[in-house]
Formats: C-alpha cells, sequence, structure tokens
C-alpha cells in the first residue's frame, strides 16, 4: 500500500467555494448551471461515449473530471517530471495530454492531464522537472480538446504509459483490474466530493 499523504499535495485546479458535483450515471450530460463542476471516479456513464473511439463499448470512467472555463490553468500536485506529452487527434478523445511522473512513497505514480489546449505541450521535454504548485498545463476549447465542454480529465496511474495516452473509460467488465492500475484521484485531489 502507497502512503498518499493526501493533505500534502497542491491543487490541480482551484476550485471556488460551490460547484457541481454531476450525476452522469442518469444518462443526463446536459450543461452544468454551475462555472465548475466535478464528474465523478468509477462512474458508470451510458451513451456519454458515442464516437468511434468507444465502439468497443467502454463507458466506465476511470478518472476525475473538473469542468471549468477555456484556459483555466492546472498545477503539478507534487514535485516531480514530465513523463510524456502530445496530442490525441480522435473524436472523443483526450486531444492535448500532458504526462507526470512522481515519486510517492518510494513508488513511481503517473499522472494524465487530458483535454488540454496546444500551449499546454509547448517546450515541454521528457523528464523536464516541474515542482509542486507549478502551472503546467490550461483546459482547451472543443476544437482543440477531442471535441468536449472545457474540462481537466485528471487520472493517476500505477502502470508507466507507453505514450502519451492512458485509458481514460474501461470496460465494465475490466472493472476490478483498472480500478487497481487507476486508483482514485482523490488519494491526491482530497475530498473534493
Amino acid at each position: 500500500m502507497i502512503d498518499w499523504r493526501t493533505e500534502d499535495y497542491h491543487p490541480v485546479v482551484h476550485l471556488p467555494d460551490e460547484y457541481e458535483v454531476r450525476d452522469f450515471t442518469n444518462g443526463d450530460y446536459s450543461p452544468s448551471e454551475y462555472e465548475f463542476d466535478i464528474g465523478r471516479y468509477d462512474e458508470l456513464r451510458p451513451g456519454m461515449y458515442s464516437t468511434d473511439l468507444f465502439s468497443d463499448g467502454r463507458f466506465l470512467h476511470v478518472g476525475i473530471d473538473i469542468g471549468a472555463p477555456v484556459g483555466t490553468p492546472c498545477m503539478a500536485f507534487d514535485d516531480g517530471e514530465i513523463s510524456n506529452f502530445g496530442y490525441n487527434p480522435d473524436d472523443g478523445d483526450y486531444g492535448h495530454v500532458v504526462i507526470t511522473k512522481h515519486i510517492i512513497d518510494g513508488r513511481s505514480v503517473w499522472a494524465l492531464y487530458g483535454h488540454l489546449n496546444s500551449k499546454s505541450i509547448e517546450n515541454k521535454e521528457i523528464g523536464q522537472k516541474i515542482s509542486k504548485g507549478e502551472v503546467i498545463c490550461w483546459m482547451g476549447d472543443k476544437h482543440e480538446n477531442g471535441g468536449w465542454e472545457s474540462h481537466l480529465h485528471f487520472q493517476l496511474s500505477l502502470k508507466e504509459p507507453e505514450t502519451h495516452d492512458l485509458p481514460g473509460v474501461v470496460s465494465p467488465d475490466n472493472r476490478n483490474q483498472a480500478l487497481q492500475d487507476y486508483p482514485d484521484p482523490r488519494l491526491v485531489l482530497g475530498p473534493i466530493y
């Protein structure tokens, strides 16, 4: 078991006092009335993933979504380094992505920041050091983030990514393994819901 030290991490996004925690299990994907909202981890989202990318039937979400205005800055939750970055162009994919690597309690942990704007990957280098609280990326608009309303998909991984991608949505049949490989982001985000 990893000692996550949840209380020691920097926020990934500065949330206001009031925001909505969404329930996407009911198939209601209408826009939030709040400027900031949260999409939950380990949530079945029937009908949300309708592009060809998800034709294999995946709809279990294994990250946390933080909805906020286009351009909202996203910070490193702890010291680490840039592991991967790039662009996933498919409709419904992440668009621009940054993956960071951190050592927590002696173990390597990766964090994916997805649905970013294009400047998020400018001047990045693999192995580039990042500091806790440093702005490392910004939320993107639909034309650059895979076609989604502006939000950050934040996901942890105990498996080293081979490229600038991790499956943020899995088949419900793979739930048990996925939850082991991709632990609850609230371990670093804290009790945001």
